[in-house]
């Protein structure tokens, strides 16, 4: 199943070119049935492959459902969003699509051409009805998209069409966007953050994007412009789930920092001097009237992703220094936290009920976090190399949860470096985890929750060293498949398909298994929320 013939292709252009790469099977096998190949999506074939190596292509979900109304071009969007990490998250879950073919859109496909200072964008924001910027006349306001980034660019296609190039491309001059998130409750339309290596963070609005024919940004809101509040390289970004509006941007420097998008005059802030880089704090901005209104210092070294429980209340973050730290997000106090067993965490992602973290990074492992129990249960064992997205299924039905209402077994899935996707099923009553290990004595075991017991050994708000390797049981993957020719970078699940993306800029779709989608649609109808929050992967 696995062919390690790395060297068939010589450059993108030839794979971008060719619908199936050589050496790949277009298929792979599940207990429940055959996953198949759909279709591919990439960026144009024009653009220049030396732009690639300055970013990782991470991809987000998008489902615009109501058309709006033509006097308001910036109209309230009903939507989903799916991460990544990626990603995301950072939740990318959405519904079935809608069915609509490609739009024929106006210069979809201009690869790199005239991208000169009139690209440049935050100097002007002009509206959407303004008589100087043309609208896409066949766009009819509604569709499931994924934004993806390559290079200087961002591209937007069509989920739901066969065509492999994007419907839309937006160019952005003077820096490479890193990260994105999309917001299923944007009040005012603006519904997509765009986070850059340069530090700025950008929101706009989708619908505006897509009916405009232009390949800059139309009337973005600029934030951190130029660097002003933080110079580095924006690492992952995330809506705050029922934050109205609220995002935080997490930066290369180890801060982050908590936005209100709705906030009047986005001035910029100051905020007193870190008094002890190794340690976490919070500070608020001096103004009331600032934007960002608080930095918060997580640690030395970048923070790699980030991604918010399901229903907002917890935070979690890995990075550089290897932690995985999860933080009460509205009392801003850190909860918990573990360390990798070697190397950085690259990737996180929330299992939909809260109960379950998912991490990978440098070490090659697959990391489930319990929240009840406050301790790593189960390392998952199957990659060669970097774990670079991890993300839980959540329209897949457990064949043991029928008609019980209590999920006992949970799917998910990762991507690495060596090109594989693996998938997993977490069945916590098989799971027996060692608790401690008493000097000189045999480890005890139970299945049960030991909250009680943890909080004796590891009180709230401690960073646990990482565990031992005999201590924690290892998973399987039920199957790895290696699905592209280059190292992926995150991974999307959807009621009907799973989305894989590699860091070059290359995206396929796989279906489900017929019976899987069919069973999987009677347990979670399209009006559902998303389920998970996860970014495709900075890391992801």
């Amino acid at each position: 199943m696995m062919n390690t013939s790395n060297g068939v292709i010589s450059a993108p252009s030839s794979s971008s070119a060719n619908p199936q790469s050589p050496g790949i099977k277009t298929y792979f096998k599940t207990p429940e049935g055959k996953y198949k190949l759909h279709y591919e999506k990439t960026h144009p074939s024009g653009l220049l492959h030396y732009t690639h190596g300055k970013t990782v292509t991470q991809v987000t979900l998008a489902h615009l459902k109501d058309k709006p109304a033509p006097s308001t071009p910036t109209g309230t969007s009903s939507s989903y969003t799916a991460s990544s990490g990626f990603r995301s998250a950072t939740a990318r879950l959405l519904g079935g699509g809608n069915g609509h073919r490609a739009l024929s859109f106006v210069g979809s496909n201009g690869g790199t051409k005239n991208v000169g200072a009139s690209s440049r964008i935050g100097a002007s924001f002009a509206a959407s009805s303004s008589s100087t910027s043309a609208t896409n006349t066949n766009f009819d306001g509604r569709g499931t998209y994924l934004v993806f980034n390559v290079g200087d660019a961002i591209f937007i296609s069509d989920l739901n069409s066969q065509d492999k190039d994007p419907v839309k491309s937006i160019h952005i001059s003077n820096s490479n966007p890193m990260c994105h998130a999309f917001d299923p409750d944007a009040k005012d339309g603006h519904d997509l953050l765009i986070g850059l290596n340069s530090g700025d963070v950008y929101t706009v609005s989708l619908r505006q994007q897509l009916q405009d024919v232009g390949k800059k940004l139309v009337s973005a809101q600029h934030y951190n412009k130029d660097g002003s509040v933080n110079n580095s390289r924006c690492t992952s970004i995330a809506w705050v789930p029922g934050g109205d509006g609220s995002f935080v941007a997490a930066h290369a420097d180890g801060n982050l920092y908590v936005y209100e998008k709705n906030k009047e005059g986005a001035t910029d802030s100051s905020f007193s001097a870190i008094r002890d880089p190794t340690q976490f704090s919070v500070d608020k901005a001096k103004y009331s009237k600032s934007n960002p209104v608080a930095r918060w210092h997580i640690g030395q070294g970048a923070i790699n992703c980030i991604a918010f429980s399901n229903d907002g209340a917890y935070l979690a973050t890995v990075g550089r220094d290897g932690y995985l730290r999860i933080f009460d997000f509205s009392t801003q106090k850190l909860v918990c936290g573990v360390k990798s067993y070697y190397g950085a965490l690259l990737c996180c992602a929330w299992s939909m009920d809260g109960k379950y973290l998912l991490t990978g990074g440098e070490d090659d492992l697959v990391q489930v976090w319990s929240m009840e129990d406050r301790k790593v249960v189960a390392w998952g064992e199957g990659h060669n190399s970097w774990v670079s997205g991890v993300a839980f299924d959540s329209y897949w039905s457990s064949p043991n949860s029928e008609g019980s209402g209590e999920n006992v077994m949970y799917r998910f899935g990762s991507v690495g470096q060596d090109t594989q996707l693996l998938l997993w099923d977490l069945e916590m009553d098989e799971i027996v985890v060692p608790l401690r290990r008493p000097p000189g004595g045999s480890p005890t075991y139970s299945t049960g929750s030991q909250s009680a017991h943890w909080d004796n050994i590891f009180p709230m708000g401690t960073l646990q060293p990482a565990p031992c390797m005999r201590d924690v049981p290892k998973l399987s993957p039920v199957v790895a498949h290696r699905v592209h020719t280059e190292p992926l970078s995150g991974l999307i699940f959807t009621q009907e398909s799973l989305i894989t993306a590699c860091r070059e800029g290359h995206l396929k779709i796989w279906t489900r298994p017929d019976t899987q989608s069919s069973s999987s649609e009677a347990t979670n109808p399209t009006t559902s929320k998303p389920l998970l929050t996860s970014k495709v992967g900075s890391s992801s």
